[in-house]
């Protein structure tokens, strides 16, 4: 896991895991419990977390992307909109992102 922050690939990988997991922590668990046991602190904790985890995903994307001579409506887009999706980002890790380097 230590080699992955030599790269900037390796940071992207590592960012991708925990924006997946922020992600699925705010949607199946926070928002939950805000909306249906009205306990809005885990919104208020995880939400700030996921979105610089996001914004750091973004960031990185775009990163590799322009090293890795990706087209953006190649493999670009497809990482990017893997973030929106839950569980997108293991998957793009899984067939893009391990396959580089």
């Amino acid at each position: 896991m230590i080699s992955l922050l030599k790269t900037n690939t390796g940071r992207l990988r590592i960012i991708a895991l925990l924006e997946g997991i922020s992600l699925l922590v705010l949607l199946f668990i926070a928002v939950p419990l805000k909306y249906m046991f009205s306990y809005p602190a885990g919104s208020e904790l995880v939400g700030p977390i996921h979105g610089v985890l996001f914004l750091l995903f973004i960031v990185l994307t775009i990163i590799v992307a322009a090293e890795q001579n990706w087209k953006f409506l190649g493999t670009t887009w497809k990482v990017l909109l893997a973030s929106f999706v839950p569980f997108g980002t293991f998957y793009v890790d899984k067939k893009i992102l391990s396959k580089i380097d």
